[in-house]
């Protein structure tokens, strides 16, 4: 069998970026990427950083495969909230280009060799639409638009909100999506830093554009316990794991007290398990303590204690 020599590919590229009014070197650089794409499709710590698609790409790209190496091969339905792209000159100032982003939705798709993959945005960016990736054009803060999203994908396995960002959508969309993934589902929120930035409504005083700066519109707090941002209402959540422990006679489970399974903490990241929680308290039955703990103190009913119990709020509403 005759080999072809070095020399030979180099000429005929090399010819083939002549006619193509390209430098060579970009072609061996495009060569080179879809190599390393190749060689690390199975590692999202070595895939993520190839794609310019996150923030802190080598934090999340660790923290992805962890949560993901068992599920990769699975048959699944992926959902991306947001798919990126640039803002293009245009008459009178700048629009986003309906053809760039979609770097995430790629490199999921590369992972997950037999998933579906779904992505939302607020722009229309069904021009990246290929085998295996589907797109819907509308935003987060809508519930109606989300429910007919789910209409046509059926319950989800994956869904990874890399959104507006926006604290209130964050939630409204959690507490929308989540009740849609099927059990062993994970539900994903990145960029979780915008909690800390509080919306700021005079940034016109020092600035000459008649739109207010993104990040001026993010609805953080400069106080850690503020409950309308996004880390302390998951932080909330993290007491729906124990429910059944709660001492609160009467108390009624919501959705998410008997369907979240675990909750994964990191920097600007956090994962949610969806699956049964509904087994029994180990000292509570009912949220009423067992009869052989008030025995224990010489009592057999628990308002001889004379407690008073605290209303717990609903974070499903």
């Amino acid at each position: 069998m005759r080999t072809l020599k070095v020399g030979f590919w180099t000429d005929l590229i090399g010819a083939i970026a002549m006619k193509l009014d390209i430098y060579p070197q970009t072609i061996w650089q495009n060569l080179s990427h879809q190599l390393q794409l190749f060689i690390h499709r199975k590692d999202l710590s070595k895939l993520l950083p190839l794609y310019d698609c996150k923030w802190n790409p080598h934090l999340f790209g660790q923290r992805y495969q962890l949560h993901f190496a068992p599920l990769r091969t699975k048959k699944l339905k992926i959902l991306e909230i947001g798919i990126g792209g640039v803002e293009v000159g245009v008459s009178g100032g700048y629009a986003d280009d309906p053809y760039s982003g979609g770097e995430s939705l790629r490199m999921w798709k590369n992972y997950f060799p037999n998933s579906m993959i779904y992505g939302i945005d607020i722009i229309d960016k069904t021009a990246l639409e290929s085998d295996r990736i589907k797109i819907f054009q509308g935003s987060q803060d809508d519930e109606v638009f989300l429910k007919k999203v789910v209409e046509q994908t059926g319950k989800l396995d994956i869904i990874i909100d890399d959104g507006s960002h926006h604290n209130d959508h964050v939630i409204k969309t959690f507490k929308v999506l989540f009740p849609e993934l099927n059990d062993g589902g994970i539900y994903i929120i990145e960029d979780t830093h915008t909690s800390y930035i509080p919306s700021y409504e005079n940034w016109w005083k020092f600035s000459d554009d008649n739109q207010p700066p993104e990040w001026s519109q993010y609805g953080g707090s400069l106080d850690l316990y503020d409950p309308k941002t996004m880390m302390n209402f998951f932080k909330r959540l993290v007491d729906c794991l124990s429910h059944q422990e709660f001492f609160n006679p009467g108390y009624l489970p919501n959705y998410f007290d008997k369907h979240i399974v675990g909750i994964h903490f990191y920097r600007n990241q956090i994962f949610i398990y969806k699956g049964n929680n509904t087994e029994p308290g180990n000292v509570m039955d009912n949220n009423t303590l067992k009869p052989e703990f008030l025995e224990e103190i010489g009592i057999d009913a628990i308002d001889k204690l004379g407690l008073s119990f605290p209303i717990i709020d609903d974070p499903t509403k």
